[in-house]
C-alpha cells in the first residue's frame, strides 16, 4: 500500500494522569503514515485525488493541543478516527505520539505509543 508519512509534527499539550501534567503541559512530538492508494494523483497531480497534508497537520494539531486525556494511546486514537471520519480515500493509518518528558523516574528519551488502524468496511 501507498504511504503519505508527516514526521515529528510537534505540538503543545496537557495530556497526562498527574495533575502537574495537566497544569503544566508539555511538547508532544507525532508521526502519522495514511494509507492509500496514490496512483491516481501520481497521474493527475490534483490535490483532490490524495490527502491535504496541511488538512492532516491541522487536524492533528486541534486534537494535541486540545481537551486534555489521561493516556497519549486515548489521543492516537482520536487522531486515527478522525482521520478516518474525514478522509473517504484512507484505508489505514498508523500514529505514534511521543511524550519525550514525562514525570516518571529514570533515564530515557521519550515514552511513547504506535497504533495501526484500518478502514472498517
Amino acid at each position: 500500500m501507498d504511504k503519505i508519512y508527516l514526521n515529528r509534527m510537534e505540538f503543545y499539550g496537557y495530556h497526562g494522569v498527574f495533575p502537574e501534567e495537566k497544569r503544566l503541559g508539555q511538547r508532544y512530538m507525532v508521526d502519522v503514515a495514511l494509507e492509500l492508494d496514490l496512483k491516481v494523483p501520481g497521474e493527475t497531480d490534483k490535490m483532490e485525488d490524495s490527502i491535504d497534508y496541511g488538512r492532516v497537520y491541522e487536524m492533528t494539531k486541534n486534537i494535541v493541543e486540545g481537551d486534555a486525556k489521561n493516556l497519549i494511546e486515548t489521543v492516537a486514537e482520536n487522531i486515527a478516527n478522525q482521520f478516518f471520519a474525514k478522509f473517504d480515500k484512507l484505508s489505514g493509518c498508523t500514529v505514534k505520539v511521543i511524550k519525550p518528558n514525562p514525570p516518571i523516574p529514570g533515564h530515557y528519551q521519550s515514552v511513547g505509543v504506535e497504533i495501526h488502524r484500518t478502514r472498517s468496511i
